[in-house]
């Protein structure tokens, strides 16, 4: 299974440049609304039609600019799991899992009642969706798109009409649903709780542009580009004036650091996670002084937000480390420990 995207398309605000592959993965498109992840899979399932490029799946040719290829929706074999999940109001679950099979409906009962069975939902086949609950409602959807038995599936946002308490209660169970499927997956999400856990693939998206692609926890852990360290939850980046290859000055902070790896000639800016950061007892290499700050604490963090310079610095405390390592008080200096910077061009 393997799909190649390499295709652009231009709007009024922004221009759509993404080239992409996959093999067999579940890979997240990231990136913040209205920057070209959903349009992409519009331009793969063939809603949209992009201006130029190319779109390869499994050796079919589902797109290309040169050639006058444009194959119909219809004739892709894409499933697509829109935002709202697109069921038909008037149609019974088992009508909406069965209506994208073209066989009647004595041929394809039973693969339907296959289908409920797999997504839990027997019982449920006479119900209409404003009967369901919002996940009964996604699974239905994704029962269908099972029955079509696409090439590649395509989820829209997946969580999106759903609570918070819902949302983690589902995501599990939709991990474990998309391990059944055997062949591409791609999900477009702008929340990297999600993009991280049910995706072993990441691409990035920012303004149209493609900015880092790869894998999802080396990408987290060690993001090269600047759109990539702000799309995956990185809150202190500053930008920096280099001094020699392992010292520069974060100029929003106004404080000197020593890294570890070699600082390059495209290296803009530096960052950290609010984690990352350590308390100490001295002022010493890479820390600075606790002196003007604001604590803003939630459920199960502490939040300490240092004026340090121009701007500030976050530092996040997990509630059951508080005690012994905060022990209620704000520390008097903070160390960005030089292991843990990210460069970023």
């Amino acid at each position: 299974m393997s799909l190649s995207v390499d295709i652009t398309k231009k709007f009024k605000d922004f221009s759509l440049n993404v080239t992409l592959e996959t093999a067999g993965n579940r890979l997240g498109l990231l990136g913040a609304s209205g920057c070209g992840k959903s349009m992409t899979l519009k331009c793969i399932a063939g809603i949209e039609k992009p201006d130029k490029g190319r779109i390869v799946l499994n050796d079919k040719v589902l797109f290309d600019s040169d050639k006058k290829i444009n194959l119909i929706p219809q004739k892709r074999k894409v499933g697509y799991l829109f935002q709202n999940y697109a069921l038909f109001p008037n149609m019974t679950v088992a009508q909406n899992i069965g209506i994208g099979m073209k066989d009647k409906w004595k041929i394809k009962q039973p693969k339907v009642m296959e289908m409920l069975e797999l997504f839990h939902l027997s019982g449920l086949e006479n119900r209409y969706p404003a009967q369901l609950s919002g996940g009964q409602q996604q699974r239905v959807a994704l029962a269908r798109i099972f029955a079509y038995e696409p090439d590649v599936l395509m989820l829209d946002e997946p969580f999106s009409a759903l609570d918070a308490f819902l949302k983690e209660s589902l995501l599990e169970e939709l991990l474990e649903t998309l391990k059944m499927y055997k062949g591409d997956i791609i999900i477009v999400s702008h929340n990297r709780d999600e993009i991280y856990s049910l995706c072993d693939r990441l691409a990035i998206i920012d303004s149209g542009e493609l900015v880092q692609a790869g894998d999802t926890e080396k990408i987290f852990s060690n993001p090269k580009r600047l759109a990539a360290a702000r799309l995956t939850g990185c809150k202190n980046i500053s930008p920096i004036r280099k001094i020699n290859d392992y010292t520069v000055e974060a100029i929003d902070w106004g404080i000197i650091l020593h890294t570890a790896k070699k600082v390059t000639q495209d290296t803009g800016y530096i960052g950290i996670r609010a984690h990352d950061l350590q308390p100490a007892a001295e002022i010493s290499e890479n820390s600075f002084a606790v002196e003007n700050y604001r604590i803003v604490d939630s459920p199960f963090e502490r939040n300490l937000l240092c004026k340090s310079g121009l701007g500030e610095i976050w530092w996040k405390v997990n509630v059951d480390k508080i005690n012994y390592q905060l022990q209620m008080q704000v520390p008097e200096f903070l160390t960005l420990p030089k292991e843990a910077l990210l460069l970023l061009q």
